[in-house]
């Protein structure tokens, strides 16, 4: 029968992994882009936009719509490449938790 840690152990484990969950997220940051790179973000492990980038040409008064639909498809984009880096870095750290950490919520 494995040994399992005493409760003062349990708690270190998890503010180690806390901590380096939040050095992890804190240092993340992606770029998403939608119409060939027409409108791009930036977001961070946070799920926070940091920057917006839209061309010129993109931008048109009578299809205001269009733009719209990029703006999210970007950012949707850069939202979903957060999650799955997140998960691959940081499923990792779960490894050394008893039982591990459920990451299916993040």
């Amino acid at each position: 029968m494995p040994k399992i840690p005493n409760l003062n152990q349990m708690m270190g484990m998890a503010q180690n992994m806390a901590k380096r969950m939040e050095e992890e997220m804190d240092a993340l940051v992606v770029e998403g882009n939608a119409g060939g790179g027409m409108v791009t973000v930036s977001m961070d492990g946070h799920k926070r936009l940091k920057t917006l980038r839209i061309a010129p040409e993109v931008v048109d008064p009578a299809d205001v719509e269009m733009l719209q639909d990029l703006v999210l498809a970007a950012v949707n984009d850069a939202r979903a490449k957060v999650e799955e880096k997140l998960k691959d870095s940081l499923g990792g750290v779960a490894g050394g938790m008893p039982g591990g950490f459920p990451f299916g919520a993040m």
